[in-house]
């Protein structure tokens, strides 16, 4: 299959750099949490707020199940790898990228955010002990570990492009 999936914690990047690549490779993107907006009629905080983390998470799985049977650049939400089942399906994707971010860059890109149910009324502290408990999880369902901080969304688009090509011509 043609497809990318776009892993790694808020504020990494993974719409931004969604987009650019999707438009790059000609494929189309699909944004696991826009989805989820679209379908239910409601934004993901008051998915959290009305029925619950268990129920928005899902909602989650089944959205990200049938993104995976398309050809496509797939954007997730930064909790989807916290699913043994997402997890599972994330290991037998196509081509699964993990933009790594240092908590100094995303906590800079989240501040002020107040679209993020998991963030709100937390410490840096909190956030970066959130991030920390992640990093394995991300790391283990990738096929391309990628350090963003110095690069720019082009550039992190580019190089995933890059990887991709190379990986498939050598399938």
């Amino acid at each position: 299959m043609n497809q990318i999936v776009l892993t790694g914690f808020m504020g990494a990047g993974k719409s931004t750099v969604g987009k650019i690549l999707a438009e790059k490779l000609r494929l189309p993107l699909i944004d696991i949490d826009t989805e989820i907006q679209s379908e239910h009629q409601i934004s993901i905080t008051e998915i959290f707020a009305n029925l619950g983390e268990p129920v928005f998470r899902t909602i989650e799985h089944q959205t990200l199940t049938s993104a995976l049977l398309k050809d496509a650049v797939i954007s997730t939400g930064g909790g989807i790898i916290l699913s043994n089942d997402n997890r599972s399906i994330l290991e037998s994707a196509d081509f699964v990228v993990y933009l790594k971010t240092s908590p100094n860059t995303f906590l800079a890109r989240l501040k002020g955010d107040t679209t993020r149910p998991l963030i709100q009324e937390k410490s840096r502290e909190e956030i970066i002990s959130l991030f920390e408990s992640r990093t394995k999880l991300y790391e283990g369902v990738a096929h391309l570990i990628l350090e963003t901080d110095e690069l720019t969304p082009e550039e992190i688009a580019n190089q995933i492009k890059q990887d991709f090509e190379i990986r498939k011509e050598q399938a």
